[in-house]
């Protein structure tokens, strides 16, 4: 470690490794999937550790139907009856840093395909090792290591010249809800740096993803006389030919942030439904899938192009001409976002990164939503994703987080915290 100063070297020494392995084990140990009760338990859970280290806390309640009914409400995708915000500060006054992450997690999938209980947070490999389970990377690590930095400091009983704030938060993964409930709420920063998993990166963009649905119908027919009726299934062929087509318009330019990623702005078919019985022609079709923004693009710019993509493949067909496809946005409506190149967060974060572990993180754009949209967007708030784990590991079976990554990022933000909230008053 070098350019630390001799506080700062004495805290990131002191940051107990243990407590937050430990603690990062009891967040995978819930299986707090979007939309369910244990997204709520986290959040409770979080406050009382919070409390407890000395920080104000503020929980509420989210107010479901108020804030569906807000023009930017962010959309949503699992079933939900309750939420809870959690924003814990050490201070009163704006906070000079913010440090966010969400405790939802997607659905296991297929259980067989797993190799360890993906709630069992499972510890292999050599040295530090690897922690495995849902939620490892996205971003239960990154939550223990927001955590950990406030731990330390409340251990070590330094006052911050000026608040820092932790923002934990839920639906993250199907839109936003927690964040943007959080910052209609009115809590803001003067930065935030959300631990998302970014393999040692700074990520300064996001690609938005939007979700659609399309409705084709079709003419019901005794599957023996099909020529009779027309296939929903055969409709769609068209329009889903004209989806890889828009897609490979979309993707002709892609922004330097994106490196070597030739695919940033993917465009994909998810779920597919038709039919009702197996010998008869189907008269309908939904697909439903996700759509990438483009950065700086406007949603409804962007909305725009993919209706007027499925239209041309419609007017070109002489069933669907007469027989025309409906285009419906409904779930997670993630928007683009950028931080811009000058704001001196970007080099905060490197810097502080340098410092701990010798590694000066370069920046980057990630072709996925998150909330770093709402924090910029909505709140206002210069905003970066710098956190533990590798982005290609979430929402998979093989899901892990390195622990001594974890470690680095903690210490990290450990010291940014020292430098953005201020030299300590004792």
């Amino acid at each position: 470690m070098t350019g630390l100063s001799d506080l700062e070297a004495r805290l990131v020494a002191s940051l107990d490794e243990q407590a937050l392995v430990d603690h990062l084990t009891e967040l995978v140990r819930v299986p707090s999937v979007t939309g369910t009760a244990a997204e709520s338990e986290l959040q409770h859970a979080g406050a009382a550790d919070y409390a407890a280290w000395g920080l104000d806390v503020d929980t509420w309640a989210l107010d479901l139907e108020a804030l569906r009914a807000d023009p930017r409400f962010p959309g949503t995708e699992a079933e939900r009856v309750e939420g809870y915000g959690m924003v814990a500060t050490t201070g009163p006054g704006t906070p000079a840093l913010v440090l966010q992450g969400h405790v939802d997690v997607v659905p296991i999938g297929d259980p067989e395909k797993w190799d360890v209980d993906p709630f069992a947070g499972v510890i292999t490999g050599s040295g530090a090792g690897v922690l495995r389970g849902r939620g490892a990377c996205d971003m239960k690590a990154g939550v223990a290591a927001n955590a950990a930095v406030v731990r330390t400091i409340a251990s070590a009983g330094v006052e911050l010249a000026r608040p820092l704030a932790v923002h934990t938060v839920v639906s993250e993964e199907d839109g936003g809800l927690g964040a943007f409930a959080t910052l209609v709420r009115g809590h803001t920063g003067d930065a935030c740096v959300i631990s998302e998993p970014t393999s040692g990166r700074l990520l300064t963009a996001n690609a938005g993803a939007l979700t659609f649905r399309i409705e084709v119908d079709g003419l019901a027919a005794h599957g023996s006389t099909r020529l009779s009726g027309h296939s929903a299934f055969d409709a769609f062929l068209p329009v889903y030919a004209a989806l890889r087509d828009l897609e490979r318009e979309r993707n002709l330019v892609v922004d330097p942030l994106f490196g070597d990623n030739v695919l940033p702005y993917g465009i994909s078919v998810g779920v597919v439904q038709t039919g009702d019985w197996s010998s008869t022609v189907p008269d309908r079709l939904s697909a439903e899938g996700r759509y990438g923004v483009v950065l700086d693009e406007d949603v409804p710019s962007a909305r725009l192009a993919l209706e007027a993509a499925v239209a041309a493949a419609a007017a070109a067909d002489p069933w669907l001409r007469d027989h025309p496809p409906r285009v419906v946005w409904e779930g997670g409506q993630f928007a683009s976002g950028r931080l811009p190149a000058s704001d001196p967060l970007i080099s905060d974060v490197a810097l502080a990164a340098r410092d701990v572990h010798g590694s000066l993180a370069a920046s980057a754009a990630a072709p996925y939503g998150s909330d770093l949209r709402l924090m910029l967007g909505v709140g206002g708030i210069p905003t970066l994703q710098y956190g533990p784990g590798a982005a290609e590991d979430a929402h998979a079976p093989r899901e892990k987080v390195s622990i001594s990554e974890t470690l680095d990022v903690a210490r990290t933000l450990l010291v940014l915290t020292l430098r953005r909230c201020g030299h300590p008053v004792s």
